[in-house]
């Protein structure tokens, strides 16, 4: 997930193997992303994230020439790891339907299986920076539109099959989806507890089972 277009699903080359450098830099991204969920992202610093992976500062320096280029690193690789975990659990579906209760479950997995110790990326620092102008708020906003644009996109192409009804309106319905994974994704967090997930999941195949449209 780029900042600028945060996530559009295009088809994805092979992957190149990566030098030294580049295995270096995505290890610290990923452990700046576990910090960031836990710490906050405004806490991210050359300074914090060099004791935290074991390296000098001037050996972070190299990969990122200042605190806000880290930040947006950051979010880019976590962004990466959204598409591995929630987008890609669609990429099988067979039909719009299918597609749109796959994504769902792939973001409670994302969740429950703790791809961060904080829970999802995008919902911590997202609640951080609201408030915050700047490239990083900008690219967090971003990446939730798309979000929310995907799940609509697929609801209107689910309708254009005839498996959604046309009575739904689509945005409304990613919302509410959006509002249960949200929601389930804080309550995980605090409590710890598998329950907020299967509640979710029920909610959400409640919801989409309600509005199915009638063979």
């Amino acid at each position: 997930m780029s900042s600028n277009e945060p996530l559009q699903r295009a088809a994805r080359p092979p992957r190149k193997p990566r030098s030294d450098g580049e295995r270096s830099r995505a290890t610290i991204l990923r452990e700046a992303a576990r910090l960031a969920t836990v710490e906050g992202i405004g806490g991210l610093s050359i300074g914090r994230l060099a004791d935290a992976v074991g390296m000098s500062k001037s050996g972070l320096f190299a990969h990122f020439g200042s605190k806000e280029e880290l930040q947006l690193a950051t979010v880019d690789l976590a962004g990466e790891l959204f598409t591995e975990h929630v987008l890609s659990a669609g990429d099988d579906a067979h039909s719009a339907r299918e597609r749109l209760s796959a994504l769902t479950e792939g973001y409670l997995r994302y969740v429950s299986e703790e791809t961060f110790p904080g829970g999802c990326f995008f919902a911590s620092v997202l609640a951080e920076v609201d408030m915050r102008p700047g490239p990083v708020r900008d690219a967090m906003i971003g990446a939730l539109t798309g979000w929310l644009g995907l799940l609509e996109s697929t609801i209107r192409e689910a309708q254009a099959d005839g498996a959604i009804a046309k009575r739904e309106d689509p945005a409304q319905l990613a919302f509410e989806l959006e509002a249960l994974l949200y929601f389930s994704n804080q309550q995980y967090v605090v409590l710890r507890s598998s329950e907020p997930i299967e509640r979710a999941r029920r909610a959400i195949q409640g919801r989409i089972a309600a509005a199915t449209a009638p063979r």
